[in-house]
C-alpha cells in the first residue's frame, strides 16, 4: 500500500516538474512581422545558455507580452495585449478583441505599450488550462486603467492549438496603475497570489488563485502613496521579498508571507535620480536587488544592516546608440541562465547584461550592449513569475483558505514574545487605547481567544487551546492597524 502511494506521489511530482520544465525558457522580443531587422527574435535558454534566433511571426510587439511554453520548450501561446496567438502564429480561436478600449483599438497594429501588462498563470490543478491576466489604458490622458481582466485558455481544444473559453472577465473595476501585474506562489506550492496597485493611493488589490477559482479581491494598505510613473515591481525568486520601484515615489521593499499574503517590515528608499526610474530585478539568491534608471544601474544588498547605505552604482550609460536611438536602460528580468538582462526604451539591436548578479559591487560584471540582437527590440520584456517556486515546507499552509483578513502592513514595533509560544503569549503595546484585537489562523479564519491587558503595557493571550501552527494578531490602536505573526508550538 505504501509503495503504491510513493509511486503515485512520484508520478505527481514528475508531472509537475515536466509541466514547469520549459515554461519560461523562451522569450519573444522584437517588433514582429516584415523582414530583415523588423522580425521577432526568440531568446532560448533551454540548453542552459542563451541562444538567439530570428523567428518570423505576424504579431507586432511594443513592450507588452504575455507568453508560456510547454515541457518541450515549445511556445503554446503569446499575446501583445491586443490578441492571443497560438503555436502556429495564427490568432487563437476566440483570441481576438482582448482588452476592449479606444486605446487598444489605436494600438491594434502594434500591441500595447504597457510594461508588465500581461501575466500568464497555469491553473493550480489542470496543466492544460491557463489564466491570462491583462490590462489596458481606459483613460489615456491620465494613463489610467479601470479594469483588471482575465481570460482562460484551454489547450485541449482546437486540436491542441488551444482556444479562449472565457475572455475579458472583469476581476477589478477601479482605477489602477497601468501594468505592474505581479504574482507569487502561495506557500502551499500550488496556489498563486496576484497583485494590482490602485492608482494615486496607498492601496493594493490582492487575489488568490486556487483550484476553486479566483478568490478576492482583498485590499492591503501599503502605507506609501503611489501615483502613475515609469518603473517595475516584482517578487524575489524565493517569494520572501517584494519591491516596488517608480520615478516619483522611489523604492519600497517589503517582507512577504507566502502563507497569509501579508506584507510587512517596509523599507522606503529615496533614489534621488534625475534620470527616470525604469526597471528592477533580484539576483538568483534574492540577496541583491538591482534598479535601473535611464542612465544608471544600482545594486542594493538586502542583507546589509542599512539597505539604503549599501547602494552601489554598477553601471553608467556610455552613450551607445543604434541608428541614432539611445541604448540606455529600461526594464530588467532575471533569466533561467542566472543572468539579468536589461533592454532599452527604444528600438535598438542590443541588450545589456549583469553576468554575475549574486556578486557584490562591480564584481557583478554589468556589461553594456554586450548582447547583440539580429533585429530591433522595441522595449519588449517578458513578465514571468517564478513558476518553479515550491511549498515552503509548512504543513499549516496545505489547505485552501476560505477567507483572508484585510490587515494593514506596518513597520510599527510591537514586540511579540515568546515566539514560538506554548501557553502564554505577550505583545508589548503603547499606552494608546486598544480599539480591537483579532487573531487569525494561517488560512485567514478568525479564531476565538481570550486576552487581557497587563498594566496597560502588554497584551496577554492564553494560546494553550490553539492547535499547533502559524497565527496572526491584528491590533487596531488609535486608528492604526498593526499585525504580528506567531507560532503555536504544542
Amino acid at each position: 500500500m505504501k509503495s503504491n502511494l510513493y509511486i503515485l506521489l512520484f508520478l505527481i511530482c514528475q508531472n509537475i516538474f515536466a509541466q514547469n520544465m520549459g515554461i519560461d525558457k523562451k522569450w519573444l522580443l522584437g517588433i514582429g512581422c516584415c523582414s530583415g531587422n523588423y522580425q521577432t527574435m526568440e531568446l532560448n535558454f533551454s540548453s542552459g545558455a542563451l541562444n538567439i534566433s530570428v523567428v518570423p511571426r505576424q504579431m507586432y510587439f511594443d513592450e507588452t507580452i504575455g507568453m508560456i511554453s510547454n515541457s518541450n520548450n515549445d511556445i503554446l501561446f503569446y499575446s501583445n495585449g491586443v490578441y492571443i496567438a497560438n503555436a502556429l502564429d495564427d490568432t487563437m480561436q476566440n483570441g481576438s478583441g482582448l482588452n476592449p478600449s479606444a486605446y487598444t483599438s489605436s494600438r491594434n497594429s502594434y500591441g500595447l505599450y504597457l510594461p508588465q501588462g500581461n501575466l500568464v498563470i497555469p491553473f493550480p490543478d489542470d496543466s492544460m488550462k491557463y489564466y491570462l491576466f491583462h490590462e489596458t489604458l481606459d483613460i489615456t490622458i491620465s494613463a489610467t486603467t479601470l479594469y483588471l481582466y482575465y481570460s482562460i485558455i484551454d489547450m485541449t481544444l482546437n486540436g491542441g492549438l488551444g482556444a479562449v473559453t472565457q475572455k475579458n472577465v472583469v476581476l477589478i473595476n477601479d482605477s489602477l496603475n497601468p501594468g505592474r501585474l505581479t504574482a507569487c506562489k502561495h506557500a502551499n506550492g500550488r496556489d498563486w497570489w496576484l497583485f494590482a496597485r490602485k492608482q494615486n493611493s496607498t492601496l493594493m488589490y490582492k487575489l488568490l488563485i486556487t483550484p476553486n477559482g479566483i478568490q478576492g479581491p482583498w485590499i492591503d494598505d501599503m502605507i506609501t502613496y503611489r501615483s502613475v510613473s515609469p518603473g517595475q515591481n516584482l517578487f524575489s525568486p524565493d517569494g520572501t521579498k517584494y519591491a516596488y520601484y517608480e520615478t516619483f515615489d522611489d523604492l519600497d521593499i517589503w517582507d512577504f508571507d507566502r502563507c497569509s499574503g501579508i506584507f510587512s517590515n517596509q523599507i522606503h528608499i529615496a533614489i534621488n535620480d534625475s534620470a527616470q526610474a525604469t526597471g528592477a530585478a533580484f539576483s538568483p539568491s534574492g540577496r541583491y536587488l538591482y534598479l535601473s534608471s535611464n542612465s544608471y544601474i544600482y545594486q542594493f544588498d538586502l542583507q546589509a544592516t542599512n539597505v539604503d547605505s549599501s547602494r552601489i552604482t554598477v553601471g553608467v550609460y556610455d552613450g551607445y546608440t543604434t541608428n541614432g536611438f539611445a541604448a540606455n536602460f529600461f526594464l530588467m528580468s532575471l533569466a533561467p541562465d542566472g543572468k539579468i538582462y536589461t533592454n532599452a526604451p527604444n528600438g535598438v539591436t542590443v541588450l545589456h547584461v549583469i553576468n554575475y548578479p549574486d556578486s557584490a559591487g562591480l564584481a557583478c560584471d554589468f556589461c553594456q550592449h554586450c548582447i547583440p540582437l539580429p533585429g530591433y527590440n522595441n522595449a519588449t520584456m517578458v513578465n514571468y513569475p517564478n513558476y518553479f517556486l515550491g511549498a515552503d515546507g509548512s504543513t499549516v499552509c496545505d489547505s485552501l483558505p476560505t477567507t483572508i483578513p484585510i490587515i494593514k502592513s506596518t513597520t510599527d514595533d510591537y514586540l511579540i514574545f515568546p515566539n514560538p509560544a506554548s501557553t502564554d503569549l505577550y505583545i508589548s503595546i503603547t499606552k494608546e487605547i486598544i480599539e480591537s484585537v483579532f487573531v487569525f489562523n494561517s488560512y485567514g479564519q478568525q479564531v476565538n481567544i481570550d486576552y487581557d491587558i497587563i498594566k496597560n503595557e502588554y497584551l496577554h493571550f492564553n494560546v494553550s487551546e490553539l492547535k499547533s501552527g502559524v497565527y496572526y494578531v491584528s491590533i487596531t490602536s488609535a486608528g492604526r492597524k498593526v499585525q504580528r505573526k506567531f507560532v503555536r508550538r504544542g
